[in-house]
């Protein structure tokens, strides 16, 4: 049985070895994650040919996602490297204390902004958490603070308000320079860390088309107020990601889950991809086998219809890039198998405002209702294999496109295969039986399977599909 859910995975010194990216690729990548926070250009650009050369010699599709840093909402560092904070301790944090002056009693901010955005009463989390601050005072540049959560803190730590409200800007000056890098590379999606607002999404999708980019835009969800205009920041973006680190820290890890769940649903009713990230395996970083705990989490995911999961540091900088891997398929495919995760009511009591959309929907209803083993369909942009996977089935969807750029984006769709297809004639009955005789040679389909093709009138137009026909292996007629 194909996998449905897609795996996404850092790439790291862990992976910078072609021969462990093969045998990532082996064990079911779907996607590798760039992760602008580290590195350089000339690293990330090495990364990005050699997992396309490795995808090539396997014969198959990685896409690419290339993920902004955002603004870097940091202490800065310690004389010593770290210092431990008890619980009651006062301490400041101070934008014109110097990058590597910081002490018992104080340490710098990265983001000098930070006083401007903060009052007495406020609570500050730093590193994910972790360590916690009362605001006292805030004196000029100073913002004076009292120890709720005490605990080791060293360099470079992040800092969250709780509840959300820091005014820092999602794309910074070094994203404006990345969004250019991954539009030199062709990315096949970039995420855009920390947005606010609808219009951060906007910019950055603005910004990657000057640069000649073409690359689906995710937004991340990891602001609290982000979630006051949910459905605007989807609407405007092509694929969401909760990112449950930051997300979670800002509005409390008890509210996480339902949140989860109802980035998930919202995102498919608005026929946007939707990626779940962060401490899936974490544990695996160490460990060749995940806890019990990540299995549910990642399982659980899945019957709340995620397109994808997201590994981390277990791929980037753990011990078992191949493991992780391994195990995240593993927990898909078994997830995969229960009934809420083949069943779907999307859509069902709603007009569909384009005609390809409703081909799609027709198709998934007849391919969920009949014993049909594969839905080809025939795809530019692919639009029509993004409807088909947001309803919830069991039936694989193969996009055939002759569009690389489209073979690689459809690579975070559930259920969706890519392949590569060309057709050598515009007369329908030959396309249909070209169509079948691919899916036969890949070992897809077998004499007497149904199979649902869809496709437009005029072949080569992008959102054009349709048509819908329900044919049987074998029994196509013959095309002179």
């Amino acid at each position: 049985m194909l996998r449905r859910t897609k795996i996404l995975a850092t790439l790291g010194p862990a992976t910078d070895d072609p021969q462990v990216l093969d045998k990532l690729i082996e064990a079911g990548l779907d996607v590798v994650r760039i992760n602008f926070s580290h590195g350089v250009a000339d690293e990330h650009r090495r990364r990005v040919e050699m997992v396309r050369d490795r995808a090539h010699a396997h014969g198959r599709q990685i896409g690419v996602l290339v993920d902004l840093q955002g603004p870097k909402i940091r202490i800065e560092k310690f004389k010593d490297g770290k210092i431990t904070l008890a619980e009651g301790d006062k301490f400041t944090l101070d934008a014109e204390c110097g990058t590597n002056d910081g002490d018992q009693n104080r340490v710098g901010l990265a983001y000098k902004t930070l006083p401007n955005d903060v009052e007495r009463g406020d609570t500050l989390l730093l590193d994910d958490g972790r360590v916690v601050f009362w605001v006292e005072n805030v004196d000029g540049p100073r913002i004076e603070c009292k120890v709720v959560v005490g605990g080791a803190l060293s360099d470079r730590k992040g800092i969250n308000l709780q509840g959300g409200g820091l005014s820092a800007p999602a794309l910074t000056e070094k994203d404006k320079q990345d969004i250019k890098l991954a539009a030199e590379f062709n990315a096949d999606y970039m995420a855009v860390s920390f947005p606010r607002t609808a219009d951060d999404i906007k910019e950055a999708r603005y910004l990657l088309q000057e640069a000649g980019g073409h690359a689906g835009i995710v937004s991340k969800i990891e602001r609290a107020e982000a979630l006051e205009v949910l459905e605007d920041i989807i609407e405007a973006s092509d694929a969401v990601m909760v990112a449950r680190g930051d997300l979670g820290v800002e509005i409390g890890d008890a509210e996480l889950p339902a949140v989860q769940k109802q980035i998930i649903k919202t995102s498919r009713a608005m026929n946007r991809v939707v990626i779940t990230a962060t401490q899936m395996m974490e544990s695996m970083i160490e460990n060749p086998i995940p806890t019990r705990a990540e299995v549910f989490d990642c399982a659980n995911a899945v019957l709340d219809g995620t397109d994808a999961v997201m590994l981390s540091a277990e791929t980037a900088t753990g011990k078992y890039p191949e493991k992780a891997i391994s195990a995240m398929d593993r927990v898909c495919r078994e997830a995969e198998k229960q009934l809420s995760a083949r069943v779907s009511d999307h859509r069902i009591n709603t007009e569909f405002e384009r005609i390809d959309e409703g081909i799609a929907m027709a198709a998934m209803y007849t391919a969920n209702h009949l014993d049909v083993k594969a839905i080809a369909a025939l795809t530019e942009s692919g639009a029509t294999p993004l409807w088909m996977s947001r309803i919830s089935s069991d039936r694989p969807i193969y996009a055939l496109t002759s569009h690389v750029e489209t073979r690689r984006k459809v690579t975070l769709f559930r259920g969706v295969h890519p392949i590569s297809f060309k057709p050598e004639s515009n007369n329908h009955p030959q396309v249909n039986k070209d169509a079948i005789d691919e899916l036969v040679r890949r070992g897809a389909v077998r004499d007497g399977d149904l199979v649902i093709i869809t496709k437009g009138d005029l072949m080569g137009v992008g959102g054009g599909a349709n048509a819908m026909k329900v044919v049987r292996v074998g029994e196509l007629v013959d095309v002179e």
